[in-house]
Formats: C-alpha cells, structure tokens, sequence
C-alpha cells in the first residue's frame, strides 16, 4: 500500500480568511483525503487574511491533484501556488560545475590558463602519473550509463537516465567529497560502450558503471577493468554485494549462527545476484544457491548464458533442483534482489529456525517484513521506510574515496570485503539488535571509515599507485 512521502510531496502557498477555524478546517481536509503536513511556514497577516505555506507528503501525482483540490475546497482557503518539490529540485539539473579558486585578476588567470597552465601540462607530459596530482582525475569520478536498467524502471533510454546519474553524482560529492559527472551514452552495444569510456578515460580517475542491464554489464566491466589503470565498480553488483555482506556479518550474531555454516538462496541471477554470490563465496560461505524464474542454477540446466553457467558451475554444492519455494526449505537465509511477492509467509516458514530475509526488491519486496511471520527473524529490505536499508549509498562513496586516495589501479575483492567489514563495523555490539544490523545511510562515520579501509586495502593487495614526488 502506498503511503505519503517526499517523493510526491507539495510546496503550498494559501490565503486564509483571518478568523477563528480556518486553518483548522483545511488541516482536517488534507488529513482527511490522505495527506501528510510536513511542515508549516511562517504565517504573515495582511489585513482580514493570512498567508501561508506549507509542505504536504502525497501518495501519487493523482494523489496531488486530490489533495490540491481538497484544500481548495475548505471555505476561507484559496491555493496561490503549488509545485511539486521532486520537480523543483530537478529544475536545471541537480549539479554543477564550480571553480576550486577565484580568478580574480590577471595574476590569477595567468597561473590558471596562460601561461601558467603549460608548467603544468609539461610537468604532465615529462611524468604522465602527475596527472593524478594535478588534475581533477585525482577526485573525479565517471558514472557511466546506456539507461537500460534504470531503478525499478527499466529501459528508459539514456536522456531519461540522465536525472539517476545526477543524483549518484550529488550522493559521491555529498557524503564523500568525490566529484562525479553522469555519462549517458547513446548506445548499448557493450563494444562501443567499452571503446567510448576508454577513450574518455584520461580525465577521470574511477568509472562507476550504472544501471546497464545483464549479461552486458559483466562483459563491459570485465573488459574495462582489463584495459584502464583505474578502478572500474559496476555499482548495482559491487555496492549491492558490499552492504548485503556488512549486512550479514552483524545479523549473524544475533541469530547465534556461524557466517561460513550458512545455508544461502539468492533469488536473482542478474547482476546484484552474481555480485552477491561472488562476495559471499570469497569470505568463505560454500552453501549457496542462485535462482532464476525457472528455479536453482545447477550444471544439468539447458540454455544458461554464460554468467549463469558459471553460477551453475561454483554454486549450489548439494545441486538442489526445483522451485525457490523448494530450495529455500531449510535454509538459513534469504536474499532477494529479484521482484516483488515472490514468497510467502509459509516459504519463510519451512526456512531453518531464526531465519535470514533480505528482502531487497525495490520499490516493493520479494515479501513485506510485517508478512514474514516467522518468529525471531532478522529481516532487512532496500526501502528507506523499514528498519534496516540494505543501500548502496553506505558503500560506493567510501569505496571510490578510498580508491583515489590510494591512487589505485583497480579495485579488488580485498577492497570490497575491507569495505563490508568496515560498514558492519560501525554498528557496535552495544547497538546491534533487530531493527540495526545495518547503520542508517545519514550515518556520518561510514564514508569514512570505509574510504579508510578501503585506502588500507589496496596498499595490501599491492594496486595502490606511488606518485612522483611534485
């Protein structure tokens, strides 16, 4: 069921009649159709009426409209103006480019263009890592799309991506001072994909890949990651695998379970689904199982791609066949990333006692928490309105701050479980419970205390780049 929320929320400003009941009346009509008052503005009394304004949560665009009317209908009340704050916001784009130093006379144009410029280019070409020193590519970040998997959305085309890619640039630069820049490219031929980030390459020091539908993401970050010296991070895998696994190592305390006796479904064998088995088999949980519409992925399946195949092929030890209401019988944990209502409250029920339910399709889940119904359950999903968010935002902006600090040439699985360990740890063992396994994506530590980890990491798995001494 939908409920109000900033997402479709309104700014409103009114004129009131200035007597006794006025604003009483239009807050019992919003209320009454649905809406929720977030806020009131400053009233200002002109003579016999009153100007307000006012921010009302709505469910739907629909919703809107019905809210607008129901205050238009209050005797005394009179909407001057509304607007749709998602709107508002996204009005000339949501960043922008600004200058690092004032150019504030000839002295300073003649250091940041010519002449100055040329000692720099120079110093460039005589000693090419020096880019990382006196560029932008040291702090910036490409987020790259072909808009075939965009959100819960799907393929919408590049243009209509280009708002997604705008917000994972404000989120880099919001919580981890990265800058970031989208690019959403006219193709989605892996080929030129991969041919047009590397001749872009130069200016930036890390791709984020974003939202680029499977099988084509694995072959264009696997071919990526082979041909530039800068880390290459397909988001919707990594940073999905990163919190599912932070996620993890804190809900396994407190169902008094060991992390590598686990018995593990996946539902989704798309791009988070693979990412997540691969993580998990790396911190050493064997017992996995990775399920399609068709069921479990075992090596006797006909016509698996070839990212499926190797699913089949390294998962799935005991080679359990069958539904996922079959293979979940007995396990210890769920993880979703696959489509709404796909088990039941009965499925969850024949899972092994104390069970594990990441439910993380957005924007509605593989099963709502409140329809879990198996006692003593740790559950977590992906939306921001249930206890325990399972968001990529606690990970990717730690992970590249901590890759640029490092200089690193890639990013590797050291750095990736580094990071899940960090953001698990941020959640003490005083403040682990049910409803925080996972810290809470304004945390203001975890940018940190990943990047941290992550900087730490790449020295020890020797991708950290030495820059010449300027």
């Amino acid at each position: 069921m939908a409920i109000p929320s900033a997402a479709f929320s309104l700014r409103v400003v009114v004129r009131l009649e200035h007597r006794p009941g006025t604003l009483g009346r239009m807050a019992a009509s919003i209320g009454d159709h649905g809406g929720n008052i977030r806020s009131l503005g400053g009233f200002e009394v002109h003579g016999d009426a009153v100007t307000d304004e006012m921010v009302v949560d709505c469910e739907s665009v629909a919703h809107q409209e019905q809210i607008l009317a129901a205050i238009e209908a209050v005797d005394g009340v009179t909407v001057l103006h509304a607007e749709d704050r998602t709107f508002a916001m996204h009005q000339r784009g949501k960043i922008e480019v600004a200058c690092r130093f004032p150019l504030r006379d000839v002295d300073d144009l003649s250091m940041a263009y010519t002449p100055g410029v040329a000692r720099a280019c120079l110093a460039i070409r005589d000693e090419p890592a020096r880019i990382h020193e006196l560029t932008i590519k040291r702090n910036t970040v490409a987020v790259v799309s072909d808009g075939t998997a965009v959100l819960g959305l799907g393929d919408i085309g590049p243009g209509a991506a280009l708002p997604v890619m705008e917000g994972k640039a404000a989120l880099f630069k919001t919580f981890a001072d990265v800058d970031a820049f989208p690019i959403c490219l006219t193709t989605t031929d892996p080929d030129e994909i991969v041919e047009t980030v590397i001749r872009i390459a130069p200016v930036f020091g890390g791709i984020n890949l974003e939202d680029i539908a499977a099988p084509a993401c694995f072959e264009i970050e696997e071919r990526l990651r082979e041909a530039l010296d800068i880390p290459v991070f397909h988001d919707d895998q990594h940073g999905t695998a990163i919190v599912t696994l932070a996620a993890l190592e804190n809900a396994v305390k407190l169902v008094g379970k060991s992390l590598w006796g686990l018995r593990i479904v996946i539902a989704g064998a798309g791009a988070a689904g693979v990412a997540i088995a691969k993580i998990l088999q790396s911190v050493g949980i064997e017992d996995i199982v990775v399920t399609d519409r068709q069921g479990g992925l075992h090596p006797g399946r006909q016509g698996l791609t070839s990212v499926k195949q190797w699913v089949a092929d390294f998962t799935n030890p005991r080679r359990q066949e069958g539904s996922l209401a079959q293979v979940l019988r007995g396990a210890d944990v769920f993880i979703g990333v696959s489509g709404a209502n796909l088990v039941t409250s009965d499925e969850i029920a024949q899972m092994a006692p104390r069970p594990i339910v990441f439910a993380m399709a957005n924007p509605d889940p593989e099963i709502l928490p409140e329809d879990v119904g198996n006692e003593g359950a740790v559950i977590a999903t992906g939306r921001s309105d249930y206890p325990n968010q399972i968001n990529n935002v606690l990970a990717f902006p730690g992970v590249f701050r901590g890759a640029l600090d490092a200089h690193a040439t890639t990013i590797t699985e050291g750095m990736k479980i580094a990071a899940a360990r960090a953001i698990a740890a941020v959640v003490s063992d005083d403040d682990l419970a049910e409803g925080r396994i996972i810290p809470p994506v304004f945390e203001p530590r975890v940018a940190d205390e990943v990047a941290a980890a992550v900087a730490a990491a790449a020295k020890v798995d020797d991708v950290a780049r030495t820059l010449p001494a300027g």
